[in-house]
C-alpha cells in the first residue's frame, strides 16, 4: 500500500470518528447532513496532517449519549429535573449557601452522575484519547463533572476539569478535606449530604459551586496552552458560563483555527454543512 493510500484510509478513519461524535440523542447524525462529509474529512486531513497541539473544550453535550442530562434542555435537562425540590432558581442546586440549608437535590443530582456507578465514556470521548494516543492533544477542558475522561484512560496530565470532580471533598464551613469512600457512601447509598467530623457542617464533593473559584490548575495552563494551540474543537456547550465561555475568544488567531461541532449555533459562525429547524448539529468558528 502506497504512502497515499496509507494516509487517505487514515483520513477515512478519523473522519469516521468525528462524524461518530456523540452530540445528544435526538440530534440526527452529522455524516447525514448534506455536505458535512467532505468538510469532516478535510477537518481529519487538517487534523492529521497540520495539527500538533490541539485543545478541545467539552461540555454537557458530549454526555448525553452516555445516558447524563444535559442541564438546559426543556423537559429533559438536570434542571428541569430537579425542580420537584422547588428550588427558587435552577442553578440553586450548585449554590453554596442554598447546599447549606437544602443539601438533598445536590445529592440527587450528584447520585445520577457519579463517575464509574453508571456511566460509561461516549465517542467523543474515545476521539479524544484516540488524539491524545497519536500525540496530537495538547489538552481537553471539559466543563463536565462525571468525570467520563477519566475513564476514558486521558492521560491525567492532559485533562483540566474546569469544575472540579467527585474525587476529593471537603467541608463547606471549615474546609477540612474528608474521607471519600465515606462521602461516596453517604451520598450514592445513603442518600444524605455527609458532615465533617471536626465541626459538623456539610461535606461536598470537591466541585465547583457558583461564586467558587475554578481549580489552579485551569488558570496556569488556559493562556500557555491558548498561546500555543494550533486548533481548538469545541464540543457540546452553549458557551453560556464564564470564565470557560471566553476561551474561544483567547486563542492565538495567527496559528490557530477553531471547530464548533454542536446541536446550537452559538458565537460567530460559518455552517459547514446545512442544518434544519430540528437539528442544526455541524457549524465551524469564524476565523476572522
Amino acid at each position: 500500500m502506497s504512502s497515499g493510500e496509507i494516509e487517505k484510509k487514515a483520513e477515512d478513519a478519523l473522519a469516521d470518528e468525528v462524524a461518530k461524535l456523540s452530540l445528544g440523542e435526538s440530534s440526527t447524525p452529522v455524516k447525514e447532513i448534506e455536505g458535512a462529509p467532505v468538510a469532516l474529512k478535510a477537518l481529519a486531513h487538517w487534523i492529521l496532517n497540520d495539527c500538533e497541539k490541539v485543545v478541545v473544550l467539552s461540555g454537557a453535550g458530549v454526555s448525553v449519549a452516555a445516558g447524563i442530562p444535559d442541564f438546559r434542555s426543556p423537559g429533559t435537562g438536570l434542571y428541569d429535573n430537579l425542580q420537584k425540590y422547588n428550588l427558587p432558581y435552577p442553578e440553586a442546586v450548585f449554590d453554596v449557601d442554598f447546599y447549606r440549608k437544602n443539601p438533598k437535590p445536590f445529592c440527587s443530582l450528584a447520585k445520577e452522575i457519579w463517575p464509574g456507578m453508571i456511566h460509561s465514556p461516549t465517542l467523543t470521548h474515545c476521539f479524544m484519547s484516540m488524539l491524545a494516543s497519536k500525540g496530537k492533544l495538547l489538552r481537553v477542558y471539559t466543563q463536565n463533572i462525571d468525570g467520563l475522561e477519566v475513564l476514558a484512560e486521558l492521560p491525567p496530565d492532559k485533562i483540566v476539569e474546569c469544575h472540579g470532580h467527585f474525587r476529593t471533598a471537603a467541608c463547606i464551613d471549615c474546609a477540612k478535606s474528608a474521607d471519600i469512600d465515606s462521602v461516596v457512601q453517604s451520598i450514592t447509598k445513603e442518600g444524605k449530604a455527609p458532615t465533617c467530623d471536626k465541626c459538623k457542617g456539610y461535606v461536598k464533593p470537591d466541585i465547583v459551586f457558583f461564586g467558587e473559584g475554578l481549580p489552579n490548575r485551569f488558570h496556569k495552563l488556559l493562556r500557555p496552552d491558548l498561546q500555543q494551540a494550533d486548533l481548538l474543537i469545541i464540543l457540546g456547550t452553549s458557551l453560556q458560563v464564564a470564565p470557560v465561555s471566553m476561551i474561544p475568544d483567547l486563542v492565538n488567531r495567527n496559528i490557530c483555527k477553531r471547530v464548533l461541532l454542536n446541536r446550537e449555533l452559538v458565537g460567530n459562525l460559518d455552517i459547514l454543512g446545512k442544518t434544519n429547524k430540528q437539528n442544526k448539529s455541524t457549524a465551524r468558528y469564524s476565523t476572522r
